[in-house]
């Protein structure tokens, strides 16, 4: 193995020192403007692992060679250096930086140190994966974030017909649809979504299809529903433009922690409560909503059985959740009022 030369120790010692200066400004990122833990600890531990990785007399022979008075990087700056929009763009700038550190690192640590190179290389793949999961938690809490009243919309559970029901449960205040026809031809599903594009743009409201993302990109909705069964969320995102909304469905504490690392725009939860809606075995409860809450950021919806009489448990165990509901508003004769009363029970969103 050859012996490392001075300029190789200083490359190494300024990119690593870059590297981990950057997923620190991700760590506080993560922690203050996010405040989602799994990302704080994910790059916490991405943090120590790269220091750790650095062998005891690399680190010392490159400590020995440090020049930061002899450095001409110190002065020479880009326009765009100290020009930042939102902390966001901080995070990403950042982002960038940790990925080309680690390049750097892998590159000239290959004639002299192999090991420690595969390192670099794991830990910039990670990182990659990082810079995913906080992005699409950002942009989640963005497109999903305001939404407190969901509802599903199924026709054989209707009172009144489908689409008035639809629009009655706008007029009362639900901030997004989804529509949940397992049984209806390809055909009758675009017809009865682009009706709903089309209205929940007139309110301002979110439409989401459940199962089908091929539809959903069709009728230009604003995203879908998928669950545990469907599509994976990685096949979603490859038919689906990066603008539509993608939710999935969880119903135990190992679905939870799935679903956090994939990073859907909201996360939904349950059932909360046992429900005719859609009977399960087993009923995880407002216990499995107050576990997502303390381990992630993203949008989280509580589904299953929840009326205006439980409703409490849910607000009281994770302010933050919007609620989904079915039966308890569109199976009623007045779909607007049941909208209206469930809405006052809510929390107003939490705006950053």
């Amino acid at each position: 193995m050859n012996e490392p030369d001075f300029t190789s120790l200083r490359i190494l010692d300024a990119n690593l020192n870059r590297a981990g200066e950057a997923l620190r400004v991700w760590e506080e990122y993560a922690r203050f403007q996010l405040e989602d833990p799994s990302l704080y600890e994910s790059i916490k531990q991405l943090r120590h692992d790269l220091s750790a990785s650095v062998p005891d007399e690399l680190r010392t022979s490159m400590l020995h060679h440090r020049d930061a008075i002899g450095d001409i990087g110190r002065t020479i700056e880009t326009s765009s250096e100290y020009q930042r929009k939102h902390t966001l763009d901080v995070a990403q700038a950042n982002g960038q930086r940790a990925t080309q550190a680690l390049r750097t690192i892998e590159e000239y640590s290959k004639p002299f140190a192999g090991e420690f190179a595969r390192h670099a290389e794991s830990i910039r793949y990670r990182v990659y994966e990082i810079q995913r999961q906080l992005h699409v938690t950002h942009w989640a809490g963005e497109r999903f974030g305001h939404v407190r009243l969901y509802v599903l919309i199924t026709e054989a559970l209707c009172k009144r017909d489908w689409f008035e029901t639809a629009q009655a449960v706008m007029q009362g205040g639900a901030d997004a649809i989804q529509l949940r026809e397992k049984h209806l031809s390809d055909r009758e599903l675009i017809i009865r979504g682009r009706r709903l594009t089309s209205l929940c743009r007139e309110h301002g409201a979110l439409f989401i299809l459940n199962d089908r993302p091929d539809i959903a990109r069709l009728v230009n909705a604003h995203g879908v529903h998928l669950g545990q069964d469907d599509m994976s969320m990685m096949d979603a995102r490859r038919l689906l433009p990066s603008h539509m909304i993608v939710g999935l469905s969880t119903h135990s504490p190992e679905q939870v922690q799935c679903a956090i690392k994939q990073a859907p725009d909201y996360i939904a939860v349950g059932p909360m409560f046992a429900s005719s809606t859609k009977p399960q075995d087993h009923i995880p409860g407002p216990a499995l909503l107050n576990m997502v809450a303390q381990q992630t950021s993203l949008p989280l919806v509580a589904i299953g059985g929840i009326h205006h009489t439980n409703m409490s448990a849910i607000t009281h165990t994770a302010s933050r959740a919007c609620v989904c509901v079915c039966r308890s508003v569109i199976s009623t004769a007045d779909p607007a009022t049941a909208a209206a009363e469930l809405c006052a029970h809510l929390h107003p969103p939490v705006v950053s």
